[in-house]
């Protein structure tokens, strides 16, 4: 594995069309990519979009590294328990580190340091070696419990990056909201990318 790669998390909040786009913006940008579904992001997959993603990681990464035609050891799926994934630790950690959608439970599991899976793992080594990680929040309205979370991780250098998104482009489709959010996490990742238009570039 590169130290140059990212990882993508995929929890259980809606809206998982954000994470499925940028994993193949990702991959088109020839990035390797270090992947984590949670059971429930597989459950929201399911009810938001035609695509079935079941059985072991590899069979998973087999899926995936096809469906968005990836290059050989670009893809890389893991379980929630494979703890020998690279993500797993300091001297294996990405570069950078995107949890997309991320759910309320995830933002309150990395604002105390929890590790009790790969997932969790792979954002608390993050913060601890000082590597970008966007917390895609997907969830409205806020509590001050989700808001004291956000601030505290802000605090730590986290980039929290809601999916909200612009409308000044004047999208036509579902896909062109989707295309606004993954933008601006392909901006804080430094990876090119000609989705929206930029301000001011009409």
């Amino acid at each position: 594995m590169s130290r140059n790669s990212i990882a993508l998390a995929i929890t259980g909040a809606s809206g998982v069309a954000y994470g499925l786009r940028l994993l193949e913006c990702l991959i088109n940008a020839g990035e390797e990519v270090h992947l984590m579904i949670s059971k429930a992001g597989q459950m929201v997959i399911d009810m938001e979009t035609e695509l079935k993603i079941s059985g072991t990681p590899q069979e998973m990464q087999k899926q995936l590294s096809s469906r968005y035609h990836a290059k050989e050891n670009q893809l890389h799926v893991w379980g929630k328990e494979q703890w020998h994934s690279p993500v797993a630790s300091g001297s294996g950690a990405p570069r950078a580190m995107v949890v997309c959608p991320c759910t309320s439970a995830f933002l309150a599991a990395t604002a105390n340091g929890s590790s009790n899976d790969l997932m969790e793992r792979a954002a608390d080594v993050a913060i601890k070696e000082q590597r970008k990680l966007i917390l895609v929040h997907r969830e409205t309205p806020l509590s001050a419990i989700h808001l004291e979370n956000a601030l505290k991780l802000a605090r730590l250098g986290v980039t929290i990056l809601p999916a909200n998104p612009g409308f000044y482009q004047n999208p036509k489709t579902l896909d062109d909201i989707v295309d606004f959010v993954v933008a601006r996490i392909l901006d804080h990742l430094d990876v090119e990318h000609t989705l929206v238009p930029r301000w001011g570039g009409r």
